[in-house]
């Protein structure tokens, strides 16, 4: 009789909730498959419209997130539970979390501001966060950069719109920076014409803006000349790096020296009876 009994109960509550039980999953796992499909239909879209990689990226996980919870208390209401309750429950629990991760979410809301305002895009050279390189990836946590000798830099958003950002491919050009010093007995004139003709001898570097080679400061072992030439922005580091080598090699050959701090040391000699 005890059997029999548990066996009534059981197919009562089978009959009453399996075929909830049931369409509850077939709405998860048939919704999730929509919410997947209509998310990735989304971002092809805006790629189609030509919106930043970055962005379509960013707003494909969005709606994804959004339409998933929707499927979530879809099933949850098939059940027969009440979502509102449920609703309360998480905006708690939601809260809670959110303190516990408030630095992550400070990234978060870091990440909408760099793709909305677009202080720079995937592609662009940039110095921000205390790394310096190419961004070849903005995700919802960090930036990724990758600097001249390939290495990989991960810096968290809120770092980078808590500082300074320069971006360096906003323009075509950019700007070769040289300090270059000599002796006080050597030849000024002659090395500031040294240097022009080591700008002008570079087809590289641009005809405008012009090129600036003058004295900047009278150093207390050096008279030290500042050195500018304007170049393309692909070509800014090989013309970097040439013109520190033709510099020396050309002072070398006119007897210009590069002085390096050093200090006179002079004694008293006395006599002692």
């Amino acid at each position: 009789m005890e059997i029999s009994k548990y066996t009534d109960m059981a197919v009562m509550y089978a009959s009453a909730y399996g075929l909830k039980i049931i369409a509850a999953i077939l709405i998860f796992i048939i919704g999730k498959w929509a919410v997947k499909k209509l998310s990735s239909f989304s971002k092809d879209l805006m790629e189609r419209a030509k919106i930043d990689k970055t962005l379509a990226e960013f707003g494909e996980s969005i709606i994804y997130f959004v339409l998933l919870i929707m499927v979530v208390l879809a099933s949850l209401n098939t059940l027969g539970i009440n979502t509102t309750s449920f609703l309360a429950v998480f905006g708690a629990a939601s809260l809670a979390i959110g303190l516990a991760l408030k630095d992550s979410l400070s990234n978060i809301g870091a990440a909408v501001i760099i793709i909305i305002f677009r202080p720079f895009k995937i592609g662009d050279v940039i110095q921000a966060g205390g790394g310096m390189g190419t961004v070849k990836d903005i995700n919802l946590f960090s930036t990724i950069l990758e600097p001249v000798d390939k290495s990989i830099i991960i810096i968290p958003n809120s770092s980078i719109i808590g500082g300074n950002i320069i971006n360096f491919s906003n323009r075509k050009e950019r700007r070769v920076d040289h300090i270059f010093g000599i002796g006080y007995g050597d030849d000024l004139k002659l090395a500031k014409e040294i240097l022009m003709d080591i700008i002008k001898a570079d087809t590289r570097v641009l005809a405008e803006p012009a090129p600036l080679v003058a004295v900047n400061e009278l150093g207390e072992s050096s008279v030290n000349l500042v050195f500018r030439a304007w170049v393309g922005v692909d070509d800014y580091w090989d013309v970097y790096f040439d013109m520190l080598e033709k510099v020396k090699l050309a002072f070398d050959e006119k007897g210009i020296s590069i002085p390096y701090p050093q200090m006179d040391i002079h004694t008293d000699k006395t006599q002692t009876i």
